[in-house]
């Protein structure tokens, strides 16, 4: 098995609150309740440099950068693919609208991907390898965990953020 990368830093910087994320606007209150009428309130901005080009991403709820619980929610375009990963402490995932392709291990292998649907859900221990991919339409799923929340790719040359324009 192929030793899986561990990088405080890229850990630490993954999904970081001012990484160019949008937060929904309005619904936070001065308890720290937050309530989020529709789907029109969720303001999304440019992903993490280390998520595909074109991924957009929301902060719901908390910092994923800090301990605590934190919500997020992602679109990701058609035809992206995020390469095996871990993360450092548990996730799930919901998909929100669209489809996409999930599969455990530490290489793709796109046969014996599961497709998820709108509703599908997925939980991943911390440490779990695995993929997703998008076909012919985007997704947009939401993200549920704990910080600090990383992303360490199993083979450092697929993050995208090491790749030159």
């Amino acid at each position: 098995m192929r030793h899986l990368v561990r990088s405080p830093i890229l850990a630490v910087t993954v999904l970081l609150a001012g990484s160019g994320c949008a937060a929904a606007e309005d619904g936070h209150d001065a308890k720290g309740m937050v309530a989020i009428e529709d789907a029109s309130a969720v303001v999304y901005g440019a992903g993490p440099a280390n998520l595909p080009k074109g991924t957009q991403l929301s902060k719901l709820a908390g910092d994923p950068a800090k301990p605590g619980p934190f919500v997020l929610r992602i679109k990701l375009p058609a035809n992206t693919v995020i390469a095996p990963h871990t993360h450092s402490l548990a996730e799930t995932l919901t998909i929100l609208s669209g489809s996409i392709y999930h599969q455990h291990g530490e290489t793709i292998d796109k046969a014996a991907g599961k497709i998820l649907r709108a509703g599908g859900f997925v939980y991943l221990p911390q440490d779990m390898p695995h993929s997703l991919w998008t076909t012919d339409e985007p997704v947009e799923l939401q993200v549920n965990g704990s910080g600090p929340f990383g992303l360490n790719y199993v083979n450092p040359a697929d993050d995208p953020s090491r790749k030159a324009e």
